[in-house]
This record gives C-alpha cells, structure tokens and sequence, in this order.
C-alpha cells in the first residue's frame, strides 16, 4: 500500500456528485450492464448494505462493486433504512436488490438483509465505502478455511485537504497494529460491517440487535465466536476505501492522534483477556 497514492480503481469509481440529480443516466447504465454479468439467479455470496441518506455514496459503491472480479455467483442487497434523501430514487436506477427497513439503525437495516440473503455466505458492506475488485474473493477465501466462521478486512482513508495520505497511512499503521493486539482475545473490537463476513446460517441464527445502537457488527461477531475461529483478511490488495467524514468531525490530526492514544492506552491491558460471555442484544459495552 501506497503512503501517498490512492488506487487508481478508487478514481474510477469516487464520482465528484453532490446530488441524485446530478448523476447522469448512462452511468446507472454502464453499473447496471457490469451487476448483469456479476449477478447469479443462484448467489453464493450475498452483500448487504445498510444506506441511510446515502444517495451519492452508494451510486460509487455499488460502481465499485459491480468491478468485481471473481467467479462467483454473488447477489448486492440494499436496504434503504428510513432515508429522508434520494437513496431510494438512485436505487430504483440501480440493478440490485432492495427493501424498506422503517426501523432505525444498522442492526435492523442489516437483519432484514440477512433474512432476504440468499447466498451461504453474507459479506457486510457500508454505503460510503469503495471495494477493490478482489475483495469478494479474498473475503471468501478465509471463510472457506475450516472451523472459519467470520472474517473482518482492514480500511483506508481517501486522502483530503486536511488529511494528506502520508497521515493517514500513520495513523492506520497504528489501526493495524492495535488490531493485531484485540485479535487474540477480542477479534470483534476489529470486525466492522465496512468489511465483514460470516456464515450466513449462523448468522441468522444469531440475529442483529433489534434497535438502533452502535456496534451491532461487533456484536454479531462476539456472538460468532461460540460457533467457529474468527479470522483476519490481511490482504493489502484488499483494502477498503473510505473518505475520512468520521474523522472530520473529530478535528486536527494532532486531535485524533491524542484520542486514539488516549483511548487505546485505557484499554490495553484488557485486550489480554476475554470478555466473558453475555446476551448482546441487551448489553451497554
């Protein structure tokens, strides 16, 4: 991975709009003629991404999605959890599939995706985040291993203004580093549904928290982990790619270091030992 460039398949898919309106017909079309090859009537991958007010950001997603180069018959479910924006109309100009959650939240918006999936594998996806052609393959691969039952992949930041990649690449240094750390007794402090995959029976005899709350994709890992081993994807070429919106709302880099340290620090010592077990749908942590 690069310090300071940004993969070329991310430009191709990182369109500069700012509205539905904006976005230009033949583009749904050449998205649409990719997810025609792409997509099996029989999927054995299935991903699910949970959109709220996303009407841009999940045009370039499913763009990067359809880039998909695998053999794998696969499926793209969207659910558009109660946006109050245009997600639903660019969606309708999109070739995949799609549902209404009314309930607020991830957990919700990803349970009804997992009940409508029809692959043996589920691979999670957020609506503002770009992935790399072998990212379904790869992501397969490690649940294919045995006693596999969930696996998490790591996370770039697009570059900004603020943020310049030589940064960013620290501060995910660091992000990977620490992740090395919780995967030895607490793996799901790493899984987030940006890049996350598991067995999709089990999965759904696990079920996602009910109600809106943070860490609904740790939570079905935690819960995981009574099945089967929990395993990184490690691969670089692999990588996901955001923009750095939650950063921003932090403030300077200077900031954001200091938090991380800060942060990391308080809880280091507890990544050496499990967290015992306990009902997650009703649990604060």
């Amino acid at each position: 991975m690069s310090t300071l460039r940004i993969p070329q398949w991310v430009h191709n898919c990182n369109h500069p709009f700012s509205s539905f309106e904006e976005i230009p017909g033949q583009l749904f079309a050449q998205i649409n003629t990719r997810l025609k090859r792409l997509q099996g009537d029989i999927p054995v991958v299935s991903i699910v991404i949970a959109a709220w007010n996303e009407e841009v950001n999940i045009l370039n997603c499913v763009d990067a999605l359809s880039r998909m180069e695998t053999m794998l018959p696969l499926e793209i479910i969207v659910v558009n959890n109660n946006s109050t924006d245009h997600t639903e109309l660019t969606l309708k100009q999109l070739d995949v599939r799609t549902f209404l959650q009314p309930i607020q939240g991830p957990g919700p918006a990803r349970e009804l995706g997992q009940q409508q999936a029809r692959g043996e594998y589920i691979l999670l996806a957020d609506a503002d985040c770009l992935y790399p052609p072998s990212w379904v393959d790869d992501m397969v691969n490690v649940l294919k291993k045995p006693n596999v039952v969930c696996t998490y992949g790591r996370y770039s930041f697009i570059a900004s203004r603020e943020y310049p990649r030589w940064k960013l690449f620290l501060l995910e240094k660091m992000k990977d580093t620490i992740a090395e750390l919780r995967h030895f007794k607490r793996p799901y402090l790493n899984a987030y549904g940006m890049s996350m995959g598991y067995i999709a029976e089990i999965g759904r005899t696990i079920g996602f928290v009910d109600h809106n709350v943070r860490g609904e994709d740790g939570r079905m890992c935690f819960d995981l982990m009574q099945y089967g081993k929990i395993k990184q994807m490690k691969s670089s070429r692999s990588r996901v790619w955001t923009a750095p919106r939650t950063l921003q709302s932090e403030g300077s880099f200077a900031k954001i270091l200091f938090n991380r340290i800060r942060k990391e620090s308080k809880r280091f010592f507890s990544l050496f030992k499990p967290l015992p077990q306990h009902d997650t749908k009703t649990s604060k942590n």
